[in-house]
């Protein structure tokens, strides 16, 4: 393991007990940096914070953020916070708007309040929209098609407000489908409730549940199945370190998408988590679910080009791999 020594400068990540933060917080700490997971523990597991301190606490109680940033004295804020599930956020808008926009205004205040200037911002290609053409570069049109992705991009918005006004600077990530889990098995995908192809797969293969539902087969992709860019968590927390770094290094704000490049489509999931586990993978087809595009693929040329990232876990053999280990060890 490369440690390089960063007399344990900390990093403050909020949602650091959740799938992505944890992978996250496991890499800063290999980086020689220590991780404060700030979580309020509605999706997060306390389990999962393992290489640094956990403070419980909800980004909405800047008083409770403030005083964590005032006893850690953080270098930089990783913001995972927020919730992320698209079907609620079209049911339960007044939700997302109040935790992921308004808990992030009260992170970005406290951050004001304790003299911070450097947020890492958990984004999402929601804020995009419907496609209007793949792969999809930061240049892209925002648009939007449900309350998750608009408050995402709102976040963006009042980054770029607090940059121009207050000098903030921040690195935004705009992910494509986060999937896989730790090589280690020490992490991996654990929410209530699932929503995910990956998980949800590999629980139809241990009988967790009956089957699968494929949304659509006629879309106008090779095997009439949606295409989605599937980016290894692992990976995704290894551009946050690159993201650390460039901001540290004072060279302002900007935005990245983070995805590998190329998709796979539901009907290759079913069959590549077929081999792998050599279960059977019992599926049904259904009618298509409304706003879902038929291909969503990240053009990630900028953040390669820019920071240097490159993708190492990116087959999809080795996505499925990853996840199966951690959840045959979860199951």
């Amino acid at each position: 393991m490369n440690v390089r020594n960063r007399n344990q400068t900390a990093v403050l990540v909020t949602g650091g007990a959740g799938y992505i933060g944890a992978h996250a917080c496991k890499a800063l700490a290999r980086d020689g940096y220590l991780p404060v997971a700030y979580d309020n523990l509605v999706y997060g597991h306390p389990a999962a914070v393992k290489w640094g301190p956990l403070e419980a606490g909800d980004i909405n109680d800047r008083r409770r953020l403030e005083s964590v940033m005032q006893r850690y004295k953080p270098a930089a804020v990783m913001h995972f916070a927020a919730y992320a599930y698209v079907g609620e956020s079209v049911t339960n808008p007044a939700k997302y708007y109040h935790n992921n926009a308004v808990g992030s205004l009260s992170l970005l205040e406290a951050m004001r309040n304790c003299n911070m200037d450097k947020v890492i911002f958990s984004s999402t290609c929601a804020t995009y929209g419907l496609p209007e053409q793949t792969p999809i570069a930061e240049s892209h049109p925002q648009s939007p098609i449900n309350p998750y992705g608009r408050s995402k991009l709102m976040i963006e918005w009042i980054l770029q407000d607090f940059a121009a006004a207050y000098g903030i600077e921040f690195v935004s990530l705009r992910y494509f489908n986060a999937a896989g889990a730790d090589p280690d098995a020490e992490i991996g995908e654990d929410h209530h409730p699932e929503t995910h192809l990956i998980p949800l797969v590999l629980d139809a293969a241990l009988g967790r549940i009956d089957q699968i539902t494929v949304f659509g087969t006629d879309y106008d992709t090779p095997d009439g199945t949606c295409i989605r860019d599937y980016i290894h968590v692992s990976d995704l927390a290894d551009a946050h370190l690159l993201a650390l770094e460039y901001l540290l290094s004072r060279r302002g704000s900007i935005m990245f998408n983070l995805g590998n490049g190329h998709g796979f489509s539901v009907r290759q999931v079913i069959e590549t988590a077929a081999e792998v586990t050599g279960c059977d993978i019992p599926f049904r087809d259904s009618d298509r679910r409304p706003g879902d595009p038929p291909i969503l693929i990240g053009d990630s040329q900028k953040i390669r080009q820019v920071l240097g990232w490159e993708p190492v876990l990116h087959q999809l053999n080795t996505i499925i791999e990853t996840a199966w280990q951690w959840h045959r060890k979860i199951n």
